[in-house]
């Protein structure tokens, strides 16, 4: 089962548990001593940005595949570092990316420099509602660049949240590519803990076998795997590039919104439950897709009444920033998150690249 680390970052001696926290995801990546180091002093100073700038607020360390992928059966893992804060915002972007930017007590480097060094970045910040911060790393490039193609033009990023700090989450997200065909899914385990994050986990497996076959049969070929789990609600959305059409498929309450040209249209799933109850008949619906759509696939660990807002369907914002972004702005003190929550986001590409 894949390791999370959520680390509450409210005095300084949590700035440690995060550097610690991104060293150890590195050594589950496989980075190099170099790029663990990178890892590492992102996670510092987006943990002592939080201190200094906003009193406080979270950091999320993940390891996951690139935003584009190759193609093929192998890619690379990075590491994901979130900072999350519900603090004043940024009110010069420009200023706090540029050189000679830094934060008090930290070790110089500042966001410009997270930027230069990480893989991707992104951030998103409102005067008055906070800021969040995504920043990958991954190996030092070793071989060719992205196979050319339509498929080359859709990127994807979630964020996974495991209940009361957990080193696991039952909630699960990837995204796998076939040619042509890029397919996002999302597994929401029975329940939490390690049981749930068990059956999440032996779907992301069956899914990535399954790259090249329509969501129904996705979703049968998962169902096999889940048999002696405890199963879990899934759901598989898959753009085929060289068409132009989006097919979808789900069984439970995986939630899912497809923005069309600024207007949100729910996706539906079936009643059931992948692994011990799956419908007889699987239907599978179709939009079409378009470079001004964006799909977001949700666990039920976002509250009921969740509405996605037009910041959420911005096409030039990485799709991971849009997920953490709408877990953030989602819960409240008066709406405490009660389950493991994960929110995974399928945008295009923007033309200027990611």
């Amino acid at each position: 089962m894949p390791r999370l680390w959520d680390v509450p970052v409210h005095d300084s001696t949590r700035v440690r548990d995060a550097r610690v926290a991104a060293e150890q995801a590195a050594a589950l990546a496989g980075l190099d001593e170099r790029r663990t180091a990178t890892s590492a002093l992102v996670a510092t100073e987006l943990a002592t940005n939080l201190l200094k700038h906003a009193a406080g607020g979270q950091v999320l360390i993940d390891v996951v595949a690139p935003s584009v992928l190759a193609g093929g059966r192998s890619e690379a893992a990075l590491v994901q570092v979130t900072a999350v804060d519900h603090g004043p915002g940024i009110p010069d972007v420009s200023a706090a990316l540029g050189d000679g930017f830094t934060t008090t007590r930290s070790l110089g480097a500042g966001l410009g420099t997270c930027a230069r060094l990480a893989d991707d970045f992104d951030l998103h910040s409102v005067p008055g509602r906070g800021t969040v911060v995504v920043a990958r790393v991954g190996p030092v490039p070793d071989g060719p660049a992205a196979e050319p193609g339509p498929a080359a033009g859709v990127r994807a990023g979630g964020v996974n949240v495991p209940f009361g700090g957990a080193e696991y989450s039952g909630d699960a997200w990837a995204w796998v590519r076939a040619g042509d065909l890029v397919t996002l899914m999302m597994a929401d385990g029975l329940g939490h803990g390690p049981e749930a994050a068990r059956a999440s986990t032996a779907a992301v497996a069956a899914m990535r076998e399954a790259a090249h076959v329509t969501p129904g049969e996705a979703l049968r070929r998962i169902d096999s795997a889940l048999t002696g789990t405890r199963g879990a609600a899934v759901a598989v959305a898959q753009v085929d590039t060289r068409t132009g059409v989006l097919r979808f498929a789900g069984v439970g309450n995986i939630g899912a919104r497809l923005c069309e040209g600024g207007t949100w249209r729910h996706l539906v799933s079936r009643p059931g439950i992948v692994g011990t109850h799956r419908p007889t008949t699987l239907r599978e619906e179709e939009a079409v897709w378009a470079d001004d759509r964006v799909l977001v696939l949700h666990s039920d660990g976002l509250p009921s009444r969740w509405a996605p807002t037009s910041e959420t369907c911005r096409t030039t914002t990485d799709p991971a920033v849009t997920a953490a972004v709408t877990i953030r702005d989602a819960s409240s003190s008066a709406r405490p998150v009660r389950d493991d929550t994960a929110v995974a986001v399928l945008a295009p590409v923007p033309p200027d690249g990611p």
